[in-house]
Formats: structure tokens, C-alpha cells, sequence
């Protein structure tokens, strides 16, 4: 180890926790089946580092050097509560330690066997894809709470309880053979998903936490889709996923301002990725089952063709969001569907399927319906409903640059003297 002062040790520690936080957590937890036992170890295992780093030094392999830490702070855990029936399991995990000890062996990444241990039909339905995101991603209870709309201190117990699940019926550790997917690979699907969704709401890939979580979610797309390269849906979301981030180069103009879909310049996209993202699609296509993730993909191909052509496939992109509203009954999917219709059909029947949804409580505080009425307003002449829809979208809307360029969409409403 060469010695490194505290500022360069914590950092260390800090991109390590980013980046190999689940896959070290999966590590420790497929030996176990105790995730929760698994986390408190590893945690304790950072404690250590930045109580070792600064005065020792940065090991050369610091990933390594934590799961070790950690091994030895399970078993000593393990050693505290052993009893006659949990000796053979500490026995175990002294030999397993004892096999394992070079201090620089490269940590195996179980992270896509964890995933679908979380995914086991013995854990509750709607508590998998929240278990996946905090176990592999590290997300918060709060944080995953706020995702899928309940209470932080419901969410917490769930997740408690979900873990204990895991260790108490000894589910294991493993992608299961395909006849045995069934529901579990839509869970998955769903946390790969919701990483990439959060890194994806940092267009200017400023912060380092969510550019990696949109990483992370392409990094285990390719995971499942290599995996499960029969699983048309696997493909369909790493496709997705790649489509969306060819874009994200063309999110901001060098002054740092939000620019739409509509009005970004193409020759920006990432031309490889969207080539990716086209043979994915296609190979989707080909094993003649239709999903959610490939119908999204295919949106976004359609939005493509505007490389070429100049303007987006506006009617495939509408009858692909007919499709995904009747699978899905979503009213995200509903608001880009009024969308659609309006670039079809014209701005007035646009806002006819819009206004369908007003009395959605669920839109009440979503920022994309409030910013799509308020402009399909604004095209019908409606200044005044859409002044009042775009206060109320800058109102919700986090993002500073988002909120100018809404900012300015009102501004316009009253002409260039307002």
C-alpha cells in the first residue's frame, strides 16, 4: 500500500461504494442467503477502510480488500450468535474466508443471481423490484418510497421483512432456467430499469451518482440480455436503454440549457449506440413475443427515423403508444400517447385525450402531464389554461434548466413584448 492522506482515501472509498456497492453485497450474500447481515458487514468494512486508508494507505485492490473485511466481519458476527443448529454454517464461512484470502483475487459479480433471489416467488410481488434496487444499487427506503409512491417507513419494513424472507427459506442464489423465469425476469427488468430512469433525470450527467446509476443500469441490461439472449424482453429494455442514452449528448446546448426531443439536432445522437440499440430491436422482434420494454424501443426507433428523414414516424409512434396503453394502463403512457395524437391528428385532438386524464389523481403532482397540457394549450390558443398548466409544471419540475426553458414556454405565450 502506498500512503495516501485522508481526502484521496475517502474519495476511494466513495467511487468504490458507487460502483461495486451491490456487487459486493451480492458477493457476501450469495454465501449466506443473509442480505441484511450482508450489508451490516460490508458496512462495517467501509467503516474500516476510511479508519485504515489514510494512515496505511490505498490497497491496490480496494474492492477485494472490502470483501475481505467484510468476510471476516461476518463470521464474527456468525461467532457471536452461533448455537448447536448455525455451527456447520460458521464452520462454512471459515472455510470459504480460509479459500479466499489472497487479498487481490478479483471479486466474482453475483449481482444478476441476487436480483433474481429478490425476485423469487416467495418475496411479495411489490416488494421485489424495490428489494433489487436497494440490495444491488444501494438506493435509500426513502428514496425507493418516493419511486413507487408510499410511505418511507412502510417501505423500510418491507424491506426488512423481505431479507429475513430470503434467509429464512434459504432461496437461492442463481438465474434460474428459463422455465422457471416466469414472473421473476419481470421484477428484474423493472429495478434494471428504474436505475437507468434515475440516472437518465441528470440529462447533463453532472452528478456522479446518477450518471453511474444510468451506467449500471446499461452495464446489467447487457448482463441479462447476454444471459437471456432468448428473452425478447431483455433485449427490448437493453435496447431501450441505449436508445435514450445516444441522446444524452444532445440534452444540453453548450450553454447548459434543456433542449427537447423535438428540436435536438441528430447528428449529436450517438450513432453507434442507436445501431446497437436497431440490432437489438430487430433480434427482439424475431423471437415473436411482444413486451412493454420492445414496444418502448420501438418508440423510440421511430423517433430515429428523423436522422434520415427529418421528421419522426409520428403514426408508428402512435399506434405503438395504442399498443402500450392497452398492455399496460399507464397514464404516463397515455400523456405521450396525446402527445402523438396531436402531432397526427392535429393539437385539438391532442388535448381532447389529455383532458381524459385530469381527473387521474395519480397526475396531480407529475410533472410531464401538467408541461404536455400546458403546451398543447398553448397550440389551440388557450393562453390563459396554459399559463396556469405551465406554472403549475415549473412549480414541480426540479431540474433548474428544465424549469428556465418552461420558464420561457409561458413567456412566449404573450409574445415577444411580454
Amino acid at each position: 500500500m502506498a500512503r495516501e492522506g485522508g481526502e484521496p482515501a475517502r474519495e476511494t472509498a466513495e467511487t468504490v461504494a458507487r460502483r461495486s456497492y451491490g456487487k459486493l453485497v451480492a458477493f457476501l450474500a450469495a454465501r449466506t442467503r443473509d442480505v441484511a447481515a450482508a450489508e451490516d458487514a460490508l458496512s462495517d468494512a467501509f467503516a474500516a477502510a476510511l479508519a485504515d486508508w489514510p494512515a496505511r494507505g490505498v490497497p491496490r485492490n480496494p474492492e477485494a480488500w472490502l470483501a475481505a473485511v467484510a468476510r471476516r466481519k461476518s463470521i464474527d458476527a456468525a461467532r457471536k450468535r452461533r448455537s448447536g443448529e448455525d455451527a456447520a454454517g460458521h464452520l462454512r464461512l471459515i472455510a470459504e474466508e480460509l479459500a479466499a484470502s489472497a487479498g487481490d483475487r478479483a471479486v466474482p459479480d453475483d449481482r444478476l443471481a441476487l436480483m433474481f433471489a429478490c425476485a423469487h416467488p416467495a418475496i411479495d410481488p411489490g416488494i421485489r423490484a424495490p428489494l433489487i434496487l436497494q440490495t444491488i444499487l444501494g438506493f435509500d427506503a426513502a428514496t425507493i418510497a418516493s419511486a413507487f409512491l408510499v410511505a418511507p417507513a412502510a417501505m423500510s419494513q418491507r424491506l426488512v421483512r423481505a431479507k429475513s424472507k430470503i434467509r429464512q427459506a434459504g432461496i437461492p442464489f442463481r438465474v434460474p432456467e428459463r422455465a422457471d423465469l416466469g414472473e421473476r425476469l419481470d421484477a428484474v427488468l423493472a429495478a434494471i430499469y428504474a436505475a437507468f430512469a434515475e440516472g437518465w433525470s441528470d440529462p447533463a450527467g453532472t452528478e456522479t451518482r446518477r450518471r453511474n446509476l444510468a451506467e449500471e443500469g446499461i452495464w446489467l441490461g447487457r448482463l441479462a440480455a447476454s444471459l437471456l439472449p432468448q428473452e425478447p424482453e431483455a433485449l427490448g429494455l437493453l435496447a431501450l436503454m441505449l436508445h435514450a442514452e445516444a441522446r444524452r449528448g444532445a440534452r444540453r446546448n453548450q450553454a447548459g440549457d434543456y433542449v427537447p426531443l423535438a428540436e435536438q439536432d441528430p447528428a449529436l445522437w450517438d450513432a453507434r449506440m442507436i445501431e446497437e440499440a436497431e440490432a437489438l430491436l430487430f433480434r427482439a422482434s424475431a423471437l415473436g413475443m411482444i413486451g412493454r420494454y420492445q414496444l418502448e424501443a420501438a418508440v423510440q426507433s421511430a423517433h430515429v427515423v428523423r436522422r434520415r428523414a427529418g421528421r419522426a414516424d409520428w403514426a408508428a409512434i402512435e399506434r405503438l403508444y395504442d399498443a402500450l396503453s392497452a398492455m399496460t394502463g399507464s397514464p404516463v403512457v397515455a400523456i405521450n400517447r396525446a402527445v402523438a395524437i396531436a402531432e397526427t391528428r392535429g393539437p385539438e385532438a391532442g388535448l381532447a385525450a389529455i383532458e381524459a386524464l385530469a381527473a387521474d389523481a395519480r397526475l396531480a403532482d407529475y410533472q410531464p402531464y401538467w408541461a404536455a397540457r400546458a403546451a398543447l394549450l398553448a397550440q389551440t390558443g388557450a393562453v390563459e389554461a396554459a399559463e396556469r398548466a405551465y406554472e403549475r409544471a415549473i412549480g414541480l419540475e426540479p431540474d433548474a434548466a428544465v424549469r428556465r426553458f418552461l420558464q420561457q414556454r409561458r413567456r412566449d405565450l404573450r409574445g415577444p413584448l411580454a
